[in-house]
């Protein structure tokens, strides 16, 4: 009775796979022919496209373009899992705005990494937001501009604008609004120093707020619809800071994971001389205040600056 004859793959070969999807691991970017050959002289050209065909046919590795060079990157099975029953063109549009996290991707970056047509590319994006796997986000880098993101993702500060944009339209009354509080806040605590009637030094020191105090005073206060971090208290007091309204000092503080070991203190200073009258009107910050003359081209009679500041 005759027995069926096994194929054996050579030895070499499978050994050449095995170092083949660890060079993968890796390198989860993606490896090139020059790193394949550099670590595996001793495939030679043919074995090296067995493998890859192998590889392709099993859905172990993506095939993509950088430049006008190939990349052999590891597939992610959880990616194909997820994209099920679409094709490869597919996947690989998937993978690519799931490597772009929650900054998203730009269309046409997506066009760049995957080397499709426009046309392919917008129905395969059209596909993917029918089953809810990505969405596109608007940037506040361009009103014009959609990025491209996974669904259950949430888009990144430098997308949304954070808390100070809605609808991509800077709310400057909010930001005014916080700013407003904060001061009073800090306000408060300084009156309340004063009112100790303690030593001046010990006066300045209790006036000084850490930012997590700020933080909370504005949080129960109720009056933003989002919620609000500790950097964006910062960002606003930064502003006030700017202003001459309020000063900060850092003090060494127990250090944390994510921190440099230092507290933030603020608070409200008060000019030590009032503002002079001609450092309010224009004439007082304008660049070129040595050019202005009656008759010139920046005179003071067609200065609009002048104008504006006068109506007020």
């Amino acid at each position: 009775m005759a027995t069926a004859a096994v194929k054996e793959e050579p030895i070499e070969e499978v050994d050449f796979e095995t170092r083949f999807i660890m060079l993968c691991q890796a390198s989860p970017e993606g490896i090139t022919d020059n790193v394949i050959q550099k670590e595996l002289p001793q495939c030679d050209t043919k074995q090296r496209m067995t493998i890859v065909n192998r590889l392709l046919s099993m859905g172990k590795i993506d095939l993509l373009k950088s430049g006008s060079k190939l990349l052999y990157r590891l597939k992610d099975p959880d990616s194909a899992r997820q994209v099920k029953g679409g094709d490869n063109q597919e996947k690989l549009v998937y993978q690519i705005i799931k490597d772009a996290g929650n900054k998203g991707i730009w269309i046409r970056d997506i066009r760049f990494k995957c080397n499709l047509l426009l046309t392919q590319v917008n129905k395969i994006l059209k596909n993917l937001e029918t089953k809810k796997l990505i969405k596109a986000v608007k940037s506040v880098a361009a009103s014009k501009k959609k990025v491209y993101m996974l669904y259950n993702l949430e888009p990144d500060r430098s997308v949304t604008g954070g808390a100070w944009y809605s609808d991509q339209d800077f709310e400057s009354e909010f930001v005014e609004v916080l700013n407003q509080q904060c001061f009073k806040y800090l306000e408060q605590r300084a009156a309340a120093a004063r009112e100790a009637k303690s030593d001046p030094i010990a006066q300045r020191n209790a006036s000084f707020t850490p930012l997590e105090d700020v933080w909370k005073y504005i949080s129960d206060l109720g009056i933003s619809k989002v919620q609000l971090s500790k950097e964006d208290i910062e960002t606003i007091l930064n502003t006030l800071i700017y202003d001459g309204k309020v000063e900060r000092s850092l003090v060494a503080g127990q250090a944390t994971a994510s921190g440099d070991g230092y507290v933030k203190l603020y608070r409200s200073v008060q000019p030590l001389i009032p503002t002079t009258g001609l450092m309010r009107m224009p004439c007082g910050a304008c660049p070129v205040f040595d050019q202005c003359y009656e008759g010139g081209a920046v005179s003071p009679t067609t200065c609009v600056y002048m104008k504006e500041w006068l109506e007020i």
